[in-house]
This record gives C-alpha cells, sequence and structure tokens, in this order.
C-alpha cells in the first residue's frame, strides 16, 4: 500500500469515527461538514472530497458503526448454544452498547433516516448485519428443538432484532419499563428452554399439538 493510499484511509477513518462521535454527543441536527471535520480534526473540505456529500458520510458512517459493532460480539454470539442464551448475550450487548453510547446513536441514525435519504437503507443495511448474526445462531440451536419444524429463522431473527431496537428506543423514555421487557424476553427463553427437557413422549405431543395448529 502506498503512503498516500495508507493516509487517504486513514483521513477517511478519522472522518467516520468523527461523524459518528458527533452524532452522538450533539445529535443528528447538528451534525455537519464543519462539526464531523472538528471532531475528525481535519479540513472541512476533505468531507467532501472523500465522501461527496454529507448525507453520504453520515451513511457510510452509519455502515462502519454497524460493522464495528458486530464484529466485536461476533464471537460470542458463535459460542451461544440456545435461545436462553442468546437473549441473556442479547441483553448483556444492550447494556454495553447503551454504556457505550451506541444505543443513542441508533436512536439518531433511525430519526435521521425522516429526512436523510441515505440514512434509511444504510441503517437497514446495518441491522441486517445484526439480523444475519442472530439467525445464524437461531438456526443452530433451533435444529434439535421441538421447535425446529414451525420456525423461520429469518423471520424470527428480524423479530429479535425489531424488538431489541425497540426496547433500546424505549429505555430513553422508561427505563423500568425496558427493564421489565427484557425480563420478559429471558422469561420466554426459559419457556422454550423447557421444551428441551421433555422426554420423547410430550416431545411428539408437542410436535403433534403444534402441527395441528399450523394446519387451522
Amino acid at each position: 500500500m502506498s503512503p498516500e493510499t495508507a493516509k487517504s484511509q486513514e483521513t477517511k477513518a478519522k472522518l467516520l469515527q468523527g461523524a459518528l462521535r458527533v452524532l452522538t454527543e450533539q445529535g443528528i441536527a447538528a451534525t455537519s461538514g464543519r462539526t464531523v471535520a472538528a471532531a475528525a480534526g481535519v479540513n472541512q473540505a476533505l468531507v467532501f472530497y472523500h465522501f461527496g456529500s454529507v448525507d453520504e458520510l453520515l451513511a457510510a458512517a452509519c455502515r462502519y458503526g454497524a460493522e464495528q459493532a458486530v464484529s466485536r460480539y461476533r464471537d460470542r454470539l458463535a459460542t451461544v448454544a440456545s435461545l436462553t442464551e442468546l437473549l441473556a448475550v442479547g441483553r448483556e450487548i444492550h447494556e454495553q452498547e447503551r454504556a457505550g453510547g451506541h444505543v443513542a446513536l441508533l436512536g439518531q441514525l433511525l430519526a435521521g433516516a425522516q429526512t436523510h435519504a441515505a440514512l434509511g437503507p444504510a441503517a437497514a443495511a446495518g441491522l441486517n448485519l445484526w439480523i444475519t448474526e442472530i439467525e445464524h445462531v437461531l438456526r443452530r440451536v433451533l435444529t434439535a428443538t421441538p421447535l425446529a419444524e414451525f420456525t423461520d429463522p429469518a423471520g424470527l431473527a428480524r423479530a429479535v432484532a425489531a424488538t431489541f431496537v425497540g426496547i433500546e428506543l424505549y429505555e430513553g423514555v422508561d427505563a423500568h419499563g425496558a427493564h421489565t421487557a427484557l425480563d420478559a424476553l429471558e422469561q420466554l427463553g426459559a419457556l422454550v428452554a423447557a421444551l428441551d427437557e421433555l422426554g420423547p413422549v410430550a416431545t411428539r405431543a408437542v410436535r403433534l399439538h403444534l402441527r395441528r395448529t399450523r394446519r387451522r
């Protein structure tokens, strides 16, 4: 890699990190080429040189932030062995992301998507990174359970991701309610885990009941 290319990549990384920092600390309304350049410690003209517009920079920062976040937890998610554990890990991730300011960032990105056209697809792409990881876990942990033939891992992964996004945003106005919702999810996971402990006769009965319900 040439020194010029390395310098260019370093500057782009500074701008992406600066955009995320401004979004988190000042909000979407205060995010501009000037504020991002100041946070990145570079000339404002470099925002437009590397990204063309502030909206394109924000879209790239959204994808960059999601990639960084998912990479932090990919190894941990790969070790999850049950739905109960997945929900518990989801709660751990929620707490860590909230402490790091990333929940506030998500709120700003979703709010910005209403007025910044490029942010909508970028936010969706970022969420899809999480959905893909969750789907991998669900396919693995549900395979040996009575629920395997009655669940759609792809749809369920989206439901799980949407639930956690909703809880993260809800926490901003009702922290106790969000905590209660997380408790309820863990209770649901415990109920599903109980199915794994059923004997073969009871397991067949559960499958039969689910098949009948699905045909209705």
